[in-house]
């Protein structure tokens, strides 16, 4: 039998083995503890499929993975529901949803928006499963051909979409990836051990953790601002479900070639180890916004093409993922390195085997993640009515809620106080940048792949000098290298070029100073102050820092310049309507805007406040016991609901919190000053 029959008889095998009820079963439940886990704000799949591992020993393999698989493949379909409903992304890979999403949530399109999320997810998925089963036996020569600079290239080309994420102020954004890059490499320098930037701090030595980072740049304003306006998410109390739900699928249908340029996107990058989930979604989103007609003057303010784009490249990153681990043993993503250990329970070695003698269980893997594609877009189709309708709360009985959540998503970066610090810094970071008009994805992207740059450099250096970038023979042109790179560097300076071009020196006029600015220069305050430190570490620990800190100081000082003294011509323009083709705003814009800054300004700090005042709760008493009295207080004070609301509320989320985290997931809470005083109750309340 040829390689094709040998390929169709076990996918044919396969799928006869993976839809025995049994197994059938485990991969419904996975994706249901999927799809729960993608709900939960900062939570993600990565912490369930940990803790799911060990209840895999006892099932034979087919039925272990489709479980697993299952959990792995639904989290992502899940993501945009707080992504929609809130402006909260569920994992860090549905950040971008919420640039479209939210805004169509506010005007009572939360039905279509979701639906547009389920089916692009379901066929984004589909078609990265299918890409893997086509894929693994011909991309293998490929995979092993790529070495560290055309990673190295990747992650260049992926700094370089900073331009589109940047929209009508690019040169804020590449100040912004600049930092977000600098943070980075916050921690233990991996060449030479020196300690970058820890101040004295042990959290610090391994770095800043990417969920609190997530969740305070992305999740915490959009709460902050909610609170300021103190309204409900949408305004519009009759949100069409059915018909929203139906317009969605057949927004998906009719932008079906974007769908699978996406796909390819997601897949590719899914499949590419070490790039990550958290940029994958960015770099749809930027390519939409470059291709797609009319995408510049909508994206942003609620057009379904940017939901469209960012899920469908979601989804099918998991199939990606799946090459490299199943072909290879090399882990596409942290929980592709979980099913590796999965792997190894079950007598299973990645490489060649699971292409031959294995082969038919390697199509069952690819079976399991299309029918958990298709079980939970199911689901989520079902209960989108439910979704929707939390679109119209008051803001008073949605914040306590996902607050307590979010703080424990959190927690989970690595289940250190620190990580809760991190948390309230970068939300206050994050709001401000909102307020100001900062764009906030390009500092996730540059934060996302600074490491990653960082490493594949020195890797590329210590192993092939300066050949692989500046050949000395026609033989050493490694052109996938140079190829990326120029069209990283076009990338880059394309909207600089554009802005020069079109305007020139007539954009420029007598200065004029606002206190917005003040926020340029703190950028530039901070990031010289990191040099300055900078400058007494060893060569190897400074080289790339003092690079890319020194352009980021350029770029941010000239966009202050800029802005000081082309803001009276601008002002004129916009004021006559003479200010054509401008960029979109590639973030969300702030709803308060109709608000006095004295107002906005007293209920931020009112909303920072509540922080503050749950943190120093949950370190004197333990976060269980700060939960239903930070509810009560909240919803009475704040919100003045009535006790009939309250109690149900404190008491549901408060049973939630202690059975899904310190039962289900045994989070090892933090100390509190309660416990240290009274040991004896350490075992009679719940994480004191």
């Amino acid at each position: 039998m040829d390689t094709a029959g040998l390929m169709l008889t076990a996918a044919g095998e396969a799928l006869i083995i993976i839809l025995d009820p049994y197994r059938l079963m485990f991969l419904s439940i996975g994706c249901v503890l999927g799809l729960i886990l993608g709900i939960l704000p900062g939570i993600g799949g990565l912490a369930g499929t940990a803790m799911l591992l060990p209840f895999t020993f006892s099932m034979d393999p087919y039925t272990a993975f489709a479980f697993l698989l299952g959990l792995a493949s639904t989290t992502a379909t899940g993501d945009p529901i707080p992504a929609v409903m809130f402006g909260v992304p569920g994992g860090a890979g549905s950040a971008a949803t919420v640039l479209d999403g939210l805004p169509m949530a506010k005007r009572g399109e939360a039905g279509r928006a979701l639906s547009a999320c389920y089916m692009s997810s379901l066929m984004g998925g589909l078609f990265g499963a299918a890409l893997m089963a086509i894929s693994i036996p011909i991309l293998r020569p490929l995979m092993l051909s790529f070495g560290s600079p055309e990673m190295l290239a990747l992650a260049v080309f992926g700094i370089s979409t900073v331009s589109v994420l940047s929209g009508r102020a690019p040169l804020k954004g590449i100040s912004a990836a600049g930092l977000g890059i600098m943070l980075a490499m916050i921690g233990s320098d991996p060449q030479t051990g020196t300690l970058r930037w820890t101040m004295d701090s042990l959290y610090l030595w391994e770095g800043m953790k990417l969920l609190p980072l997530v969740l305070g740049i992305f999740a915490l304003p959009e709460l902050a601002d909610l609170m300021i306006s103190r309204t409900a998410i949408s305004g519009d109390n009759k949100i069409s479900i059915k018909g929203g739900m139906l317009q969605g699928a057949r927004d998906c249908f009719k932008h079906w070639w974007l769908i699978c340029r996406c796909s390819w996107i997601g897949a590719f990058f899914g499949a590419v180890p070490g790039i990550g989930g958290s940029i994958i979604d960015w770099l749809a989103y930027g390519h939409a916004l470059k291709t797609e007609k009319g995408a510049r003057e909508t994206f942003g303010k609620g057009d379904v093409r940017g939901l469209i784009a960012s899920e469908a490249s979601n989804n099918a990153k998991e199939g990606g993922a799946l090459v490299p681990t199943v072909a290879f043993g090399i882990p596409g993503s942290a929980g592709m390195a979980i099913l590796l250990g999965a792997f190894l329970i079950h007598g299973l070695v990645p490489g060649p085997d699971m292409l031959t003698k294995n082969l038919k269980f390697t199509y069952s893997m690819v079976w399991s993640v299309a029918l958990a594609n298709v079980l939970g877009a199911g689901m989520c189709y079902l209960f989108s009515s439910q979704f929707a309708k939390l679109a119209t709360l008051r803001y008073s009985l949605i914040l306590p809620s996902v607050l307590a959540i979010i703080y424990i998503g959190a927690f989970e970066g690595s289940r250190n106080w620190g990580d809760l610090y991190s948390l309230l810094a970068f939300g206050l970071l994050g709001w401000t940048m909102k307020q100001l008009k900062w764009p906030r994805p390009p500092f996730i992207l540059g934060y996302v792949l600074g490491d990653i740059l960082e490493r594949y450099l020195f890797i590329s250096m210590e192993r092939y000098g300066t050949e692989w970038l500046i050949p000395t023979s026609w033989d050493s042109v490694r052109w996938a290298v140079l190829i990326i790179f120029a069209a990283a560097i076009a990338s880059l300076l394309k909207p600089v070029y554009e802005t020069i071009r079109s305007k020139g020196l007539r954009l420029y006029g007598a200065p004029k100073f606002v206190p917005s600015d003040l926020f340029a220069v703190f950028m530039i305050a901070l990031m010289g102050y990191m040099l300055w430190e900078a400058s007494e570490w060893n060569f190897k620990a400074r080289i790339v820092p003092t690079i890319v800190g020194s352009m980021a100081i350029f770029f941010a000082g000239f966009s202050l310049l800029h802005n000081i003294f082309a803001r009276r011509i601008e002002e004129a323009e916009r004021a006559s309507g003479n200010l054509a083709g401008e960029a979109v705003h590639m973030d969300l814009e702030s709803d308060t805007g109709h608000l006095e800054t004295k107002v906005i300004l007293t209920r931020a700090a009112m909303f920072f406040g509540w922080l503050v005042g749950f943190m120093a709760s949950m370190a004197t008493i333990g976060l269980i016991p700060t939960v239903p009295l930070f509810v009560i207080l909240f919803m009475r004070f704040e919100g003045k609901e009535p006790w009939r609301l309250i109690i149900p509320q404190a008491v549901f989320l408060t049973a939630f919190i202690y059975v899904m985290f310190d039962q289900m997931l045994t989070i090892p809470w933090p100390p509190t000053l309660l416990g240290d005083f009274f040991p004896g109750l350490k075992g009679m309340i719940p994480s004191v």
